[in-house]
C-alpha cells in the first residue's frame, strides 16, 4: 500500500511539472499578433498624474485629484462602480515561479495595482512551517505543493505598502478560505502585516423578518470613494467560506456571500459563460432576486483548461479573445459584461474577475462600462500574450536535464506501475 501511494503521488507531481513544462511562458521575447519585441524593450510607463504634471513651467495647473485613477469617479458609490479584479492575483506565472502553469497572472500584486487593478482575490490554505512546526496561513493554488505565494500577511505587507503610496485608492480583497481559517487567524494577519489601519466596516444590516440574520446592506448605503478615501478605510474585505457566524467575526471581515453574488466559474468553454447567479445557492439562477437581495455583482470572467486527474489551468491560449474588450464578438469580456448588464436590468457588474488581467486588456473594459475616458496615474502595461521561445535559455536549460521526451517516458513508466497497483 505505501509503494502504490508513493507512485501514485510521483506520477501526480511529475503530470503537474509536465504541465509546468508544456505551458511555459515567454522568456526572451514577448509576441502578440505576429509581432515580437526585443528582450530589453520596456514594457511599464507611468503615466503623469495630469497633463501637466510634467511641465516645470510656474504657471503649470495643479495635479488634479483621481479616485481610483479617474476624478468623475469620487463622488461615486462604491457600489456604483465597476471593479477589475485579478483572479487569483499572488499566483504569478513569470521567472519567479518557474513559469508556473498554474499561475494565473504575468504581473505581480503591486504591478496589478498600479495597472488599475482594485479587486484582488486568493486562496488561503494553512501550511506547516517545517522548521518551526508552526500552522501558517499561506496563499496556495489548490495546494501548497503546487504553488506557494507566501504567507497572507507578507501579501497584506505589499499591498499595504502599496496603499500608503497611493492614498486615494479604494480596494477590495477575496479571500477564498480553502482551510476553514477561523476570523480570529484572519485578523491576526491583518494586524501582523499593518492593513489593519485601512480596513472598512459598513453598517451592519439585519434582516427584517429574522432579527438574528445579516443581510446585506441597501445599495445606497455604500459609501462613495470620496467618502472611504477621507475616513482612511479604503480597503474592503471579503471571505468565502468563513466557519462560523459573521457576527462573532470582526466588523470589517465580510462573510462573501452575505454581500455578493456570483455567475458560474470554472468554465471550460467560451460557450458556457453564463450571467445567472451561482452562489450564494439562495439565489442561484433567480437573478431578479440576486437584485432584490442588494447584493453587489462579481462576474467571473475566465477559462480553465482541463488537464489529467481534473487539475484545470488557466487557459492562456484564448485569453486574448477572453479579455478582449470588443463587445461585438461572442464571449469576449467586453460582450458578458454588455449581455450581464442586460440580465441585470441596466445594472453594471461591480466586479469583473479576470485571468491574465493585462491581455485584452481587461481595464478598457471597466473603463468603458465606468464611462472614464482619460484615467489618470496609472501604469501602462504590456497587453502581451507571454509564449515560450524554442531555443530560449529556459528551453536549453530542460535539454540539458534530460528534456520532454525523458520526462514523458518516465510519466509512462510511472503511470503504468501505477496502473499496475491499484
Amino acid at each position: 500500500m505505501q509503494i502504490r501511494s508513493f507512485l501514485k503521488h510521483l506520477l501526480l507531481c511529475f503530470i503537474l511539472y509536465s504541465i509546468g513544462l508544456a505551458q511555459t511562458v515567454l522568456v526572451g521575447t514577448r509576441v502578440v499578433s505576429g509581432e515580437s519585441l526585443p528582450e530589453n524593450t520596456a514594457l511599464v510607463e507611468k503615466r503623469p498624474l495630469s497633463p501637466s504634471s510634467s511641465s516645470s513651467s510656474p504657471s503649470a495647473s495643479p495635479a488634479i485629484r483621481a479616485c481610483n485613477n479617474s476624478p468623475s469617479l469620487c463622488n461615486r458609490s462604491y457600489a456604483n462602480i465597476t471593479h477589475l479584479g485579478a483572479h487569483d492575483s499572488p499566483f504569478i506565472s513569470d521567472e519567479t515561479t518557474g513559469f508556473s502553469s498554474s499561475g494565473n497572472q504575468y504581473y505581480n500584486t503591486t504591478l496589478q495595482l498600479s495597472a488599475g487593478v482594485r479587486l484582488l482575490s486568493a486562496q488561503l490554505h494553512s501550511k506547516t512551517n517545517s522548521t518551526t512546526k508552526v500552522k501558517e496561513w499561506h496563499l496556495c493554488h489548490s495546494s501548497c505543493a503546487l504553488l506557494d505565494a507566501g504567507t497572507l500577511s507578507n501579501w497584506l505587507s505589499e499591498i499595504k505598502t502599496w496603499m500608503d503610496s497611493n492614498p486615494n485608492e479604494v480596494v477590495t480583497l477575496v479571500i477564498v478560505n480553502s482551510n476553514n481559517a477561523s476570523a480570529d487567524d484572519i485578523n491576526t494577519e491583518y494586524r501582523t502585516s499593518g492593513i489593519i489601519q485601512y480596513v472598512y466596516e459598513p453598517p451592519l444590516t439585519r434582516s427584517t423578518t429574522d432579527a438574528s440574520k445579516v443581510v446585506a446592506p441597501p445599495m445606497s448605503s455604500w459609501p462613495t470613494l470620496n467618502e472611504m478615501i477621507a475616513e482612511d478605510r479604503r480597503l474592503v474585505t471579503f471571505v468565502a467560506n468563513m466557519p462560523s457566524n459573521p457576527d462573532t467575526a470582526p466588523p470589517y471581515i465580510l462573510d462573501e456571500f452575505t454581500y455578493v453574488f456570483e455567475n458560474p466559474f470554472e468554465v471550460t468553454a467560451a460557450s458556457n459563460f453564463s450571467c445567472l447567479p451561482d452562489r450564494p445557492s439562495s439565489v442561484a439562477g433567480k437573478p431578479q432576486e440576486a437584485v432584490d437581495s442588494n447584493r453587489l455583482f462579481l462576474q467571473n470572467h475566465f477559462l480553465d483548461v482541463k488537464q489529467a486527474f481534473g487539475i484545470e489551468t488557466p487557459d492562456e491560449a484564448e485569453v486574448a479573445t477572453t479579455n478582449s474588450p470588443d463587445t461585438t464578438v461572442p464571449a469576449t469580456l467586453g460582450a458578458a459584461a454588455q449581455a450581464c448588464k442586460r440580465t441585470y436590468g441596466g445594472r453594471n457588474p461591480n466586479f469583473l474577475l479576470v485571468d491574465f488581467f493585462n491581455v485584452g486588456p481587461a481595464i478598457d473594459t471597466v473603463d468603458q462600462l465606468n464611462g472614464v475616458t482619460a484615467p489618470l496615474g496609472r501604469e501602462s502595461i504590456s497587453a502581451l500574450v507571454q509564449k515560450e521561445v524554442v531555443g530560449s535559455e529556459a528551453a536549453r536549460a530542460v535539454g540539458r536535464s534530460g528534456g520532454r521526451g525523458s520526462l514523458l517516458a518516465l510519466g509512462v513508466v510511472l503511470a503504468v506501475a501505477a496502473m499496475g497497483l491499484v
